[in-house]
């Protein structure tokens, strides 16, 4: 793992943030770790540093990705339209892990997939914020992970799936939260959810003062990342169970591998992968993503996951698990769909 150099999260030395600004600036990609999850980053000015990302990811072209800020001067340099309150609520929030979509200001932004608008935030983790200012340029930047798998919470993660391809991993330990961050777009008075995630429906709305709604729709023309194509999901198939006897009743035939609360786990006479506990769900979401690299490894056909309860970042839960499924339930222990 040649290309992986460990850093500091709270403190990055000066000199690993050089090399890998150097790296941003000469048109390669750099992989680091953000408050959320670990992203897969280039100069988002650059035409060509753009096409990287989505080559090495396999990602689709009319897939956007989110441009990555370090102050509101870069932000409308990019952008344009996030005036009055909501301007003042972004100063509260940033950094953060709130992503918004606005007007795309005339430059040549690659990972807009040719849309006039543009999704930006100002992250909140030491690493890209240093590697932001000191490139001198704002960073294209989505989950650093091979389109359609997990997101990587870990740098062994990026280098599972992406190898060499990146010019170089900044290995700042584990991501903080282990789901993206929240996508918003403002119209009509209203705040509109695009991506659940790390900031929840409720902390918006105490923010903003406004009605939060959530897209439920997978658009043709997407404007957000996680909008269009199946996402987040194992190599192994994966069902989400519907009832706790369900879920006793899947695992009893033992081939299914659990994955779930620790509370459902205590019911299981069977090896399980713990999320955490129904109490701690901020634990849960951090550990959601790695247990489906888990299953892959495991001796288990497939997997079973439970759900939880859509309040607070339990909302971005569920929509990966959804995503990761690709919509299959087990209604009983007879029919799977």
């Amino acid at each position: 793992m040649e290309n992986i150099r460990r850093i500091d999260p709270i403190s990055p030395d000066r000199e690993r943030i050089r090399e890998a600004a150097e790296i941003i600036r000469r048109g390669g990609t750099v992989a680091f770790p953000t408050e959320t999850v670990y992203g897969l980053g280039a100069n988002a000015l650059d035409d060509e540093a753009c096409k990287k990302i989505f080559s090495i990811k396999g990602r689709q072209q009319d897939n956007p990705i989110i441009v990555h800020i370090n102050d509101f001067e870069q932000l409308e340099s990019v952008a344009q339209g996030l005036r009055g309150k909501i301007r003042e609520g972004f100063e509260r929030v940033w950094p953060g892990p709130l992503t918004v979509v606005l007007e795309k200001k005339n430059v040549g932004i690659v990972p807009t997939a040719g849309l006039d608008t543009i999704a930006v935030r100002m992250p909140a983790h030491r690493i890209p914020q240093e590697l932001i200012r000191e490139s001198g340029r704002p960073i294209a930047a989505p989950s650093a992970n091979k389109s359609g798998r997990p997101s990587p919470v870990f740098a062994s993660e990026v280098f599972e799936d992406l190898g060499t391809k990146v010019s170089l991993i900044l290995d700042g330990g584990p991501a903080y939260f282990g789901v993206e961050s929240t996508v918003v777009i403002f119209k009509d008075g209203e705040i509109m959810i695009l991506r659940p995630g790390a900031f929840s429906a409720e902390d918006l709305k105490e923010i903003f003062k406004m009605k939060v709604k959530i897209s439920g729709v997978s658009s043709d023309t997407p404007i957000s990342p996680g909008m269009k194509y199946r996402h987040y999901a194992p190599e192994k198939e994966l069902y989400l169970g519907i009832s706790e006897e369900t879920i006793l009743e899947e695992c009893k035939r033992g081939d299914a591998l659990f994955i779930g609360s620790a509370e459902t786990a205590k019911k299981i006479n069977s090896e399980s992968i713990v999320l955490g506990s129904r109490k701690d769900l901020y634990e849960v979401a951090k550990n959601l993503f790695p247990s489906f690299r888990k299953l892959d490894k495991s001796r288990y056909s497939r997997g079973v996951i439970e759900g939880f309860e859509e309040k607070g970042i339990g909302l971005a839960i569920m929509n990966r698990i959804i995503k990761a499924t690709g919509g299959r339930k087990l209604q009983n222990n007879e029919k799977r769909e």
